[in-house]
């Protein structure tokens, strides 16, 4: 019973004759699926068309459901939310993928940008940051909670990262270029012809060596020392 794709008459937040942000809710605890599709679809310009207690089952519903945001818990029996959010975008990279997290766990979280995921929120964070990111990663933004924002700033700065030129490799260049124009792992995978897990390698890679906690950072950095053109404004 923990899947369901909402009829158009039942969504929530549905409002007749307006474009709306379409979101789909993965969490296997009922109540906190529930709690958030409520606060969501309470939210003008947001309609929740979907609700999955696992991976599995959010990957059926896609389909059907056509969000434009999958808001993920990263801790889900089975395939977890990091898998799930690696799949949503090798399947249905239509999809932008929030994680909420109640870890405030490092390796999630480059793991989390590694895969390129639009967002990483806490489980800490109130009704309307919540809100806010969903707007925000529909438009393109990356979104990280402000507690892991901070952090990430201080270990790792900009201009402070190591010396690029000598550490990158001929490849992690290219894709660091690829970076800086935008490209999702989905489209560097297919540019390059290398697998999504390969791209991700690479890209956890660029970051490493440059010092960088964030695919954003890196072009900054990389900028910074004359790797990559500056992106266009």
């Amino acid at each position: 019973m923990g899947t369901r794709a909402l009829p158009d008459r039942e969504v929530h937040g549905a409002r007749p004759g307006r474009a709306a942000v379409r979101v789909l809710v993965v969490d296997d605890h009922v109540l906190v699926r529930e709690s958030t599709a409520h606060i969501l679809g309470s939210a003008a310009g947001l309609v929740v068309v979907g609700g999955a207690g696992t991976a599995e089952e959010a990957l059926s519903l896609v389909p059907h459901a056509r969000p434009h945001v999958a808001v993920v818990d990263i801790r889900l029996p089975g395939m977890s939310g990091l898998e799930l959010a690696q799949c949503l975008a090798l399947r249905f990279p239509f999809v932008r993928t929030l994680l909420l997290s109640a870890y405030d766990d490092q390796a999630y979280v480059a793991r989390a940008l590694a895969i390129g995921v639009s967002g990483y929120l806490l489980k800490t964070a109130s009704a309307q940051e919540l809100v806010d990111a969903v707007r925000s990663v529909c438009t393109g933004a990356l979104v990280l909670d402000r507690a892991i924002s901070e952090r990430l700033s201080h270990q790792a700065p900009p201009g402070t990262s190591g010396d690029g030129r000598r550490g990158l490799t001929p490849r992690e260049r290219q894709v660091l270029q690829m970076l800086a124009g935008g490209g999702s792992n989905r489209e560097m995978s297919v540019r390059l012809g290398l697998t999504l897990r390969t791209v991700e390698s690479y890209v956890a890679s660029v970051l490493r060596k440059l010092g960088a906690a964030t695919r954003d950072q890196a072009v900054l950095n990389g900028v910074a020392q004359g790797l990559v053109e500056a992106p266009p404004e």
